[in-house]
Order: C-alpha cells, then sequence, then structure tokens
C-alpha cells in the first residue's frame, strides 16, 4: 500500500465479531456502574442507555461505554478494573484460520499495532482466545492514555509512541466515528470493517496498492 508502513487496528468488532461477549460486557458494566452510582441494574442500564442518546445527539456520532459512563458521573478506571475481574471472554470466541494467516502475511510488510477502548487485561484474553496475540508490535488500551478513543490527544500520543507519521498509517474499525474519524482528519488512511468478511479484504487492498 503506497506509503503505509503501519496499520493500527481496533479490536472488539473488527479482529473477531462477537454479539453474546458484546452483551456479556454490556451486562457487567451496567453490574459495575450500578454499584458506583447505588442504584439498581435496570435503572442503571436505562440511565445508560439515555446518556447515549443525549450525548449522541449532541455529537452526531457513535457514542462509547466510556463516554456514558463519564456523563452519569461513573469512573472509568474503577468500570474498566471491575469488567477485567469480572468478564470472562473466553467462552464466546473462536479462532478464526483466515484472520490468523492474513495477520501473519501483513507482519512481513507492515508494522501492527492494536489500538481499544478495552482495558489490556481483557484484551489480552480476548487477543489470545481469538489466536492473534504474536503478531502485533505494541498494543494500546484505555489504561495507557485513560482517554478513550475518539480524543485528540490520546491519538497525537499514539503516533509519537509508535514513530510514524499519520500519513503512514492505515487505521481499521468498525465503527467510523469511533475508531476512524480522527485519524482520516490527520491524513492516515481508513477501513470501516463491519464483519469479518470485511476485514480480509484489507490484504487485497494491500496487494492492489502493491501492485
Amino acid at each position: 500500500m503506497d506509503g503505509i508502513t503501519t496499520i493500527i487496528f481496533d479490536l472488539d468488532g473488527t479482529l473477531y465479531c462477537s454479539k453474546p461477549l458484546a452483551d456479556e460486557i454490556h451486562r457487567v458494566a451496567v453490574d459495575g456502574l450500578s454499584q458506583q452510582l447505588g442504584m439498581s441494574t435496570a435503572e442503571t442500564d436505562a440511565r445508560l442507555a439515555a446518556a447515549k442518546s443525549t450525548l449522541a445527539g449532541s455529537s452526531s456520532g457513535e457514542v462509547t461505554l466510556s463516554a456514558a459512563c463519564q456523563e452519569l458521573g461513573g469512573d472509568i478506571r474503577q468500570l474498566h478494573y471491575y469488567l477485567a475481574e469480572q468478564v470472562v471472554p473466553e467462552p464466546f470466541l473462536t479462532v478464526d484460520s483466515r484472520v490468523i494467516a492474513m495477520l501473519g502475511r501483513l507482519k512481513a510488510d507492515y508494522a501492527l499495532y492494536i489500538y481499544t477502548n478495552n482495558n489490556r487485561r481483557l484484551a489480552d484474553r480476548i487477543m489470545r482466545a481469538i489466536g492473534v496475540d504474536e503478531f502485533f508490535a505494541g498494543i494500546f488500551s484505555v489504561e495507557d492514555f485513560w482517554r478513550s478513543k475518539p480524543d485528540r490527544l490520546a491519538l497525537a500520543k499514539l503516533f509519537a509512541a509508535i514513530g510514524a507519521e499519520p500519513a503512514e498509517c492505515l487505521f481499521v474499525g468498525d465503527r467510523f466515528d469511533v475508531d476512524l474519524r480522527l485519524p482520516e482528519e490527520h491524513g492516515s488512511r481508513v477501513l470501516l470493517t463491519k464483519t469479518i468478511e470485511e476485514l480480509l479484504s484489507l490484504e487485497k487492498l494491500c496487494q492492489k496498492e502493491i501492485d
């Protein structure tokens, strides 16, 4: 791919797709947040949904769990510590040999990184469970900056940490507003992938650019 040296992947919903795991993370998050706020889980879930709706209306974009948590006055560090302790991702995940093979081939030509709003402990467990943990030069989680995507300062720190200019980077993610809009504004290439089949098209895109 012309000028691209580095590919930065989102994790959840990008390198794997599992609605049951997403539902489990949401359930545990509601439980943890309800303990923080002293509310029932039903009330917390309703207020979380309302917060997301309010934030989406004001920003005209997708809203992260961390942003909604903060909107309700929750502590995202405490929330992620709870998620790391309580979520067991392995039963919800399977290995996709196509993704593993693609990453192995891409690693030969590009520096690969993960940039996720998940916490590092849970991200590590997910990556091991889907068999992709060996392919990445680095992993950036919410704990690196405690500023969840999308965030300009966190993105600037990421570019500095990997030593690559925005124009040298391709960002791959499943949520344009969260994963891709800011990198694109900075001059990076972006690829929106909603399914594993769309993710696998990345290799053909890279090969087309090389040819």
